[in-house]
């Protein structure tokens, strides 16, 4: 028996979240238990506690939780043996299968990634899928030619899980970074992360009618998409790239080719679920090296199971800053 945030949905089409004790055999097929020692929150997640499921979810009950880390229980596959230390994000873990809100979950032995020496699970989880995310996002940039020196980077929705570990990587590897937000309680924060400026979101959040506007930036990690995303294509420099990581602000994007063909822009699309494992190594042994849990204590925040159906809610209306490293033993 193990304790999980349980969804349940009624004959009524309301949603229900609750703390309940789970048998074992309820976890779903996989070669690999892990006993979870922290989880965290994402957008998915709290899409999950939605009476849609966020087009996600195929049956309920359901337990949320797109990324866990921790130590293997039992292991069918001869890659882990019990008490190697792994991470899970993506996979669509804790959308089409139970995920990591629990004490344990049961997965694809080829979804886990060992944990790199040195850290720990709460570190993997303040990093999670967003800091993965941003840091596929930060390579991706680079291996297109982003250098340190080349003109300011910005970063949209910086407050957010994957913008606020951006600001911190970019910063991190030598860049002026402009944290774009719409939170002006948030810019201190920002600044501490790294951020070299704040960019009011109204500055970007309205097309104009010319194509190409003054060159600005060197790079671009977008989380927002939407109307912004269709307006900063005009303001990179010659060759440079956007790395789209989001859609908190539309899927539809108002653009224009001119910035693609007359400047040679970039649209990179980011990637995380089905990401190759070699991929992810590099990622996380990178994020080891470059991201301390020093580096993200301000950006972290703690929480116990019982918390998520309340932050999953503030989470979708924008009312999460920064990362929440979730102890599902509390």
């Amino acid at each position: 028996m193990f304790r999980a945030l349980v969804v349940e949905k009624g004959d009524d089409g309301n949603v229900t979240a609750a703390v309940r004790t789970v048998a074992d055999d309820r976890l779903p097929p996989g070669a690999v238990t892990v006993a979870v020692e922290h989880t965290t929150l994402n957008y998915k997640d709290g899409l999950c506690l939605t009476p849609s499921g966020g087009g996600m979810v195929k049956a309920w009950p359901h337990v949320p939780g797109i990324d866990f880390a921790g130590r293997v229980h039992a292991s069918d596959d001869p890659r882990f043996a019990p008490g190697d230390a792994v991470i899970l994000t993506g996979w669509r873990v804790g959308e089409v299968q139970w995920g990591g809100w629990a004490e344990r979950a049961r997965v694809r032995a080829e979804w886990l990634v060992a944990q790199p020496a040195g850290t720990d699970s709460r570190w993997a989880m303040a990093v999670g899928t967003a800091g993965l995310t941003a840091m596929l996002a930060v390579q991706a940039l680079e291996a297109h030619g982003l250098a340190p020196g080349q003109g300011p980077v910005l970063v949209t929705g910086a407050a957010g899980g994957v913008g606020s570990v951006a600001v911190a990587l970019l910063a991190a590897a030598g860049h002026e970074v402009a944290a774009v937000t719409g939170r002006p309680d948030a810019a201190d924060w920002l600044l501490g992360l790294g951020a070299a400026r704040i960019v009011p979101r109204a500055d970007l959040a309205e097309t104009v009618k010319r194509p190409l506007e003054t060159e600005t930036w060197a790079g671009c990690v977008d989380a927002v998409g939407g109307t912004m995303l269709a307006r900063l294509l005009g303001q990179m420099k010659y060759g440079a790239s956007v790395a789209a990581v989001g859609n908190a602000g539309g899927v539809a994007v108002p653009a224009s080719v001119i910035p693609f063909i007359l400047r040679g822009v970039n649209l990179l699309g980011i990637d995380s679920v089905r990401r190759p494992l070699a991929d992810r190594v590099a990622a996380w042994e990178r994020l080891a090296r470059d991201l301390p849990m020093a580096r993200l204590a301000p950006i972290v925040r703690e929480a116990g199971l019982a918390d998520l159906p309340g932050l999953g809610a503030a989470i979708l209306k924008g009312g999460v800053q920064g990362r929440v490293v979730v102890d599902p033993r509390r």
